[in-house]
């Protein structure tokens, strides 16, 4: 399988493309996907760029921390371009302050979610699809922990 990732690191946050290629081989190992071949846009940016994009985007005024923007209804059985998923490093970094742990942790943790989002998963949707989807992130990250490649 071969995901390639095209970062625009619009921060300079500094983070390793080796951090989101690791997040997105857990996700489609957890998920059992084996594309012949995908492609993720990721945009790193600040809290404006973000909030200008949510508000653009989802009509709501605010920083958040990710957004994902699908780009196939069924990303399962295609592969080829996912999707955008933007991050935003100011947030990451403060909810990795509030949580005191490694700002590489958080970003993980927010890629996987956008990820999951881009596979056709939405917690939006209902009681049931956000337990499955925070479960499965929160699977998903604590193996990346438990294997070392995240701190």
């Amino acid at each position: 399988m071969k995901t390639d990732i095209l970062i625009t690191d619009d921060a300079e946050s500094g983070l390793a493309e080796e951090l989101f290629e690791q997040a997105a081989d857990a996700v489609f190992a957890e998920l059992d996907i084996a594309f012949e071949e995908s492609e993720i846009s990721l945009l790193i940016c600040d809290d404006a760029r973000i909030q200008a994009l949510n508000k653009e985007y989802r009509e709501k005024d605010y920083a958040t921390d990710v957004l994902s923007f699908p780009m196939s209804d069924d990303p399962f059985n295609e592969g080829g371009m996912l999707g955008d998923i933007v991050i935003s490093v100011d947030t990451a970094r403060r909810q990795a302050g509030e949580a005191d742990i490694a700002l590489e942790r958080e970003v993980s943790f927010l890629f996987i979610h956008g990820l999951l989002h881009l596979m056709g998963y939405d917690h939006e949707l209902g009681e049931a699809e956000e337990e499955e989807m925070f479960s499965l992130q929160e699977e998903i990250l604590a193996k990346l922990v438990k294997s070392g490649k995240v701190a």
